[in-house]
């Protein structure tokens, strides 16, 4: 497991998966601290990797309780500190479910199963930054 880092200009970066080399992420950074604008900030991979890893395992265990969802949205927003290194104080998850007939308790659980046991980003995060999370459902 593992990615390549390759400098390209200013503050971007491109970010290769050892996987595929097919895959890959630009990074870049804010104008007033050096960057384009031109690809995604490294905190908000961090987000990303949460909100990805936890909607993988909560999907997938959605399916085997045999539940419905035509539609899924993840919103995760995070605060940071004020003062360098500015990590995260506060990350807020909101999922977002639409289907038929979605049980609220397999949705809950879902979620409880991957904050608890199964999604390795969020075990690591939550050892250093308080997480919050709630959902919504729609059914159709």
């Amino acid at each position: 497991m593992g990615i390549k880092l390759e400098y390209l200009k200013n503050l971007q970066f491109k970010a290769v998966s050892e996987h595929n080399e097919n895959y890959s992420i630009l990074l870049d950074t804010s104008k007033d601290t050096g960057g384009d604008e031109a690809g995604i900030r490294p905190t908000d991979l961090i987000m990303v990797s949460l909100a990805g890893c936890s909607s993988m395992d909560i999907i997938s265990i959605l399916k085997k309780k045999k539940q419905v969802v035509t539609d899924f949205k993840v919103n995760v927003t995070g605060e940071r500190a004020d003062t360098h290194p500015r990590v995260f104080t506060k990350i807020s998850i909101v999922y977002e479910f639409t289907g038929e007939n979605i049980d609220e308790q397999a949705v809950q659980r879902s979620i409880e199963l991957s904050k608890d046991k199964y999604c390795s980003v969020w075990a690591m995060l939550k050892q250093c930054v308080d997480i919050e999370w709630s959902y919504k459902i729609k059914n159709c």
